[in-house]
């Protein structure tokens, strides 16, 4: 997951660059990557303040950014706008990616991975009920993946895995759909890279906040952090958060939205295989099964909206 809230202007479907496939290769392998480095950095640090401290710093990065290539009038917003960013950055990077962080203390990063390709569905439920009628085929797609989420908490059931940390990514799906939802439906800075900012900020400070409410700088010796979750932390500012997140605001804007959105069933594969290859996660009946339930069912939600 990513301090992203999509307010596409999609182009018409054309022929394809290079650099086209250059940026969403970005994508598909940094955002999928991002589950394997919060796996790492929460091997010794506490899981909000190392969220809040990401994306704290990855949205001054981008508001200085900002500033120096487009001018501080690009940062400029209505307190109403600032107000609407706030709240998705909070529903997005403190409910969505910050819940996410605190359940891969105990989820094999690809799992956390195949749990968070639920957000489409979700969505298509949260369109529905404000009065859209996506195709019945979406519908079909929405089933499919549930069916797969079903598989996908045996790991819990059984024991393999802590239930409460499964159910933990469940509920980070539900809210950072709904920020992904509301951003569309509220009145957010007309600047993409400046709304990205102010979500990465408010959220950051909001995991700031409830890490210090529970307690995790308590005991807390920077000494004892290691040096491979000191990395992992900066590969998830600078690449996570800065890299991709540009590649993906460029991508919004130049290529088909039907193709940009790949990215929703390509990421829990390249999670998955890493998770397998670099930290040896165990790649069970359930994970293997139920995630590709849950892909094929995201796979048939992209294309009928792709169609529609």
């Amino acid at each position: 997951m990513t301090g992203i809230s999509p307010q596409p202007q999609p182009p018409a479907a054309g022929r394809v660059s290079g650099t086209v496939w250059g940026a969403l290769a970005i994508v598909y392998v940094l955002w999928g990557s991002t589950y394997l480095g919060i796996r790492i950095a929460v091997e010794t640090m506490p899981p909000f303040l190392s969220a809040g401290g990401r994306f704290i710093v990855a949205g001054l990065l981008l508001t200085a950014l900002v500033a120096w290539r487009q001018g501080p009038a690009a940062l400029r917003v209505t307190p109403r706008q600032l107000a609407s960013a706030a709240v998705v950055g909070l529903l997005l990077l403190l409910g969505g990616n910050g819940l996410v962080v605190l359940a891969e203390t105990t989820v094999p990063s690809g799992l956390a991975a195949l749990l968070v390709a639920a957000v489409p569905m979700w969505v298509v439920l949260l369109r529905t009920a404000a009065g859209d009628r996506p195709p019945l085929r979406t519908f079909g797609g929405v089933l499919l993946g549930l069916a797969g989420l079903v598989v996908l908490t045996v790991p819990g059931l059984s024991g393999e895995v802590q239930l409460s940390g499964v159910v933990t990514v469940l509920v980070a799906t539900l809210l950072w759909s709904a920020g992904s939802f509301s951003s569309s439906k509220i009145p957010m800075p007309a600047n993409p890279f400046a709304t990205s900012a102010y979500e990465m900020l408010a959220g950051g400070l909001g995991c700031l906040l409830l890490g210090l409410t529970r307690g995790e700088h308590q005991g807390l010796e920077l000494a004892e952090i290691s040096t491979r979750s000191w990395l992992a932390l900066g590969y998830l500012i600078v690449f996570g958060s800065l890299v991709a997140f540009t590649a993906y605001a460029w991508l919004l804007h130049t290529a088909p939205l039907s193709l940009v959105s790949t990215y929703a069933y390509v990421n829990p594969v390249v999670a998955v295989l890493l998770g397998s290859l670099i930290l040896n996660e165990r790649l069970t009946w359930p994970i293997a099964v139920g995630g590709a339930i849950v892909v094929a069912g995201v796979c048939v939600i992209v294309s009928t909206e792709r169609k529609s």
